[in-house]
């Protein structure tokens, strides 16, 4: 590869109107040193070839120094040596090179080493949407829920706000301001709600607000693809990740509140709940259970499993005839049948917290045992055609249940039984609830439940408990020790 030619200039012309260059008799004082006030350093580089063939060569004079001169010109040669025996890539670089515009710096190696290494155009820049398409594609042994999380963040709300920025110079300042839209759409959309017009209110039918929680997941997704493009497997592509220091709003989890006769009376009268997680008191749960008991034998053993030992939908329909153990009153969870979209889908329990063994009460051995008569009932009248899937919990045709379907059957009964509304998760709410009104301690209620830490079930159920009559009768037992001497009525 040619080094190059360190040269100084001028702009001065002959007689006959042709620039002198560097034959400009002022470039030189008298005794031949260079005239520090008259033209300028600079050099010519030979390029490679044009795709046509034709040669070409860079030149820059636009340096006050030798010494300027000669440091352009080896990053340019740095930028060059980068394509090594690639003709390809060294055409790429040359027109790189050759788009630089008089005066401005060379464009940086080490960003150009890291997109040719990444097997980027060492040209352009690549975009943020591009880089999230590419990250997620590469994306391997993941869970298919979590891959479908970051597909709908990138596609809804990361590409349509950041999508078109360089990655390299992606900002606090621009994921801040996709927050800011996010807030303000949510904004518009909740004014949209509460206009009169209902034309209006028909354009944001359906329309759901992105809240906190969301918000804290949207960050997460893009912190961990910008984590992943600093890695040096990645060939560092950022050095930065701006993402760790937006701040949001807090996404403080909603406190389970419980259905007490006032709430009741103001539901049935506004249609407004205390809490977007409520909990039975334990009468109204022992009516559900009446009720579904009447109305839907096939799924009320999974709903009195879940009042009473706390399971989440995914790890009762995840039981299995060999997990659970009804002589001894044990059951194991290790696996949960979840959902990916609309398609049902089996897999092991989240962590180590939630993979666990229980004792069931004498009431749910009771209606399990009955379930499996009525199994077998259902067996025998199917015949040959009843599939051998293992499972604990099943269809009367033999068949797994769908996660989608449990839930809307709970809905649907829950509607019909005239008692307030509370998500089929809720009943898991129940069972702890009633687990520590009955005297259990926080430990106790964590380990049935399957959390990681008791932060978790000292934060969500402390409020609701209070709300319970029976602790309220406690209250009033610990203020009775107090003695008070007795006052004189006011006349």
């Amino acid at each position: 590869m040619a080094q190059g030619s360190i040269l100084k200039i001028c702009t001065c012309r002959d007689p006959d109107g042709k620039k002198l260059g560097k034959r400009c008799p002022q470039l030189r004082r008298t005794g031949g040193a260079w005239n520090a006030h008259h033209g300028k350093w600079g050099y010519q580089l030979e390029l490679p070839r044009k795709v046509d063939g034709s040669r070409r060569s860079l030149r820059r004079y636009t340096f006050d120094s030798k010494d300027d001169a000669a440091t352009d010109c080896g990053q340019a040669l740095a930028l060059l040596a980068l394509a090594g025996d690639d003709t390809a890539l060294a055409t790429e670089i040359a027109d790189l090179l050759q788009h630089v515009k008089a005066g401005a710096p060379m464009p940086d190696r080490d960003t150009i080493a890291k997109r040719v290494s990444a097997g980027l155009p060492a040209s352009v820049d690549m975009t943020v949407g591009e880089y999230l398409r590419q990250w997620l594609e590469s994306r391997r042994n993941i869970e298919p829920s979590t891959e479908r999380t970051y597909g709908c963040h990138i596609r809804v709300h990361l590409i349509p706000h950041l999508g078109a920025i360089p990655l390299v110079k992606l900002r606090v300042e621009h994921i801040a301001a996709m927050f800011t839209a996010i807030i303000d759409r949510n904004t518009a959309i909740e004014v949209a709600r509460q206009s009169e017009d209902p034309q209006i209110r028909a354009t944001v039918r359906g329309v759901r607000i992105t809240g906190p929680a969301m918000m804290q997941r949207i960050r997460a997704t893009l912190r961990k693809a910008l984590n992943d493009a600093m890695a040096r497997s990645n060939n560092r592509l950022i050095d930065f990740n701006p993402a760790k220091h937006v701040e949001l709003p807090s996404a403080k989890q909603p406190k389970p509140r419980i259905w007490t006769d006032k709430a009741v009376a103001r539901w049935r009268e506004t249609g407004e709940r205390p809490s977007p997680v409520m909990v039975w008191t334990p009468q109204q749960a022992g009516a559900f259970l009446d009720y579904a008991q009447d109305h839907d034998i096939a799924l009320y053993p999974v709903f009195v499993g879940i009042m009473h030992r706390g399971m989440r939908r995914g790890e009762a329909l995840g039981l299995r005839d060999t997990t659970v153990d009804l002589d001894n009153a044990l059951v194991t969870v290790d696996l949960q049948r979840t959902t990916v979209g609309y398609d049902a889908v089996d897999k092991k329990v989240k962590s180590e917290s939630g993979n666990r063994t229980f004792a069931l009460d004498s009431f749910t051995a009771a209606a399990w045992r009955a379930y499996l008569t009525r199994r077998a009932r259902w067996q025998l009248a199917t015949g040959n055609s009843w599939p051998n899937t293992g499972r604990f919990f099943v269809q009367p045709n033999g068949e797994k249940w769908h996660p989608d379907t449990v839930s809307k059957r709970f809905d649907s009964l829950v509607r019909h039984a005239g008692l307030p509304p509370i998500r089929l998760h809720d009943l898991r709410h129940c069972a702890a609830t009633y687990l520590k009104a009955s005297g259990a301690d926080l430990t106790d209620v964590k380990e049935l439940l399957g959390h990681s830490t008791i932060t978790i079930t000292s934060n969500t159920y402390t409020s609701v408990i209070v709300e319970l009559e029976v602790e309220r009768d406690k209250a009033e037992a610990a203020a009775a020790l107090v003695p008070r001497r007795r006052r004189p009525r006011a006349a």
